[in-house]
């Protein structure tokens, strides 16, 4: 029980006060109707708050642009009906003692899940690329990428004035922030294009660099990042610490204060002659907090959930120990989390014997 200490130690940082160290990490859901989540949506993420969740990120939610969203019922975060809806959620949050941000998101060029709904206009994208190679749609003019930086602004200025706690920018898993990024997907030769990674981040800066100024100094941003892309799961952008520093410090220069570091496990050591996972260098390279994400508490890893493979409750020891000698400084926990809204409670109170084995069919459902 002593290793457990490291994860319900309080976090604090600019104004952001927590419980502990855990994390609710984003998981899209396509329970809004329309774009417009539903009180049974508010209970979902309350649940959890009331549970010991020292952080909630909201699944995905659109900006402002026409193909933001690639399903109808994954919730938008514009709009009357759809601010109105989320303020119902963070209120709901904060009564139970919750802390809460709404995770920005854009997916760029990724084919919607119904094939039966469209958007309601074109595919975004750097390059009109959805993969190296495959075309998919027109490369984004200077005009829309300029449109979508504001979109990514009006967001998170919303989010503040609505009272959450904080903000996350989806810049990972091959979605539109990280479709610049990559230089498969990124072959555009202006400005927002470059043969190298922090020339490709123009764009998450200048969202950044645009958010920052509507938020203002003091409130907390993050932006998810991954290596992996869900078009190739073997793509590494930074090959070594020296790509990845120059990589992050472009984006924490322009108003990044926390990293969230997606990986498939996050055990997996980032680069070879070390056992940093990718959260841990990242919080070398920078200096600033970072979340590490990947298959925390189970025994498989989510793509795999996709497919329909289950996973068993698994033993935490390793994520303490580098919790433990502050690698990073919090936890994202997914599926654990979905499938069974009492886990860190059940955790912090070494319940481990009531720990439930994840299922795919808890997609499915709002427990």
């Amino acid at each position: 029980m002593a290793a457990l200490d490291a994860l319900f130690r309080p976090f604090s940082f600019k104004g952001l006060h927590l419980k502990n160290r855990i994390v609710m990490a984003p998981m899209t859901r396509s329970f809004s109707p329309d774009g417009v989540p539903t009180e049974e949506v508010a209970q979902y993420y309350r649940r959890r708050a009331e549970a010991d969740v020292g952080l909630i990120i909201s699944e995905g939610t659109g900006v402002n642009r026409p193909a933001s969203i690639n399903d109808k019922n994954v919730p938008r975060f514009h709009g009357e009906a759809e601010l109105a809806a989320w303020k119902r959620v963070i209120d709901s949050v904060h009564e139970v003692g919750g802390k809460m941000a709404p995770q920005l998101w854009h997916v760029g060029a990724v084919r919607t899940r119904d094939p039966e709904w469209t958007p309601s206009g074109p595919y975004d994208s750097p390059s009109g690329l959805s993969r190296p190679g495959k075309q998919f749609g027109e490369a984004m003019t200077d005009e829309e990428v300029a449109d979508a930086i504001a979109a990514f602004a009006q967001a998170a200025a919303d989010a503040k004035a609505l009272g959450f706690d904080a903000v996350e920018l989806h810049g990972a898993h091959g979605y539109l922030i990280d479709q610049f990024f990559w230089d498969g997907t990124n072959v555009r030769e202006d400005a927002y294009g470059a043969k190298d990674l922090p020339g490709r981040a123009r764009f998450a800066a200048d969202i950044l660099k645009a958010v920052r100024q509507a938020v203002g100094p003091d409130y907390p941003v993050i932006i998810r990042i991954s290596q992996w892309k869900q078009q190739d799961y073997e793509v590494k952008m930074a090959a070594n610490p020296k790509e990845m520093e120059a990589w992050l410090g472009t984006l924490t220069a322009a108003g990044a204060d926390m990293l969230h570091c997606s990986q498939r496990r996050f055990w997996e050591p980032e680069f070879e002659g070390s056992d940093l996972n990718f959260a841990g260098w990242a919080k070398k390279l920078t200096g600033v907090p970072t979340i590490t994400v990947g298959s925390v508490g189970l025994s498989g890893e989510f793509i795999a959930a996709f497919a329909g493979e289950g996973s068993q409750p698994a033993s935490l020891d390793k994520l303490l120990d580098r919790l433990e000698r502050d690698e990073f400084d919090l936890v994202g926990v997914g599926r654990a989390l979905l499938q069974d809204p009492e886990w860190a409670r059940k955790v912090k109170e070494g319940r481990s014997e009531e720990l439930v084995p994840f299922e795919r069919a808890a997609m499915a459902k709002l427990y």
